[in-house]
């Protein structure tokens, strides 16, 4: 998923999207350890998606605040 689709995301959004990935991972890694995960790239590419989408979340959290401080 790429950073322009997630910045089209409302922000609730992207906490569902977050909430799924975070799971995604955890699933992947007990595949792993269970030697059921034949594809390990899975994991490197959900970490990934997961860091794009924390920070799109953060990016609209430092824009709320410099929104509110800009009102002040």
């Amino acid at each position: 998923m790429k950073a322009k689709e997630l910045r089209d995301l409302s922000f609730e959004e992207l906490k569902e999207k977050e909430r799924e990935l975070s799971q995604e991972l955890l699933n992947l890694r007990f595949q792993k350890a269970t030697g059921q995960l034949g594809n390990t790239a899975m994991i490197g590419k959900t970490k990934k998606d997961l860091a794009r989408v924390k920070t799109v979340l953060r990016e609209l959290e430092l824009g709320k605040a410099q929104g509110e401080k800009r009102e002040q």
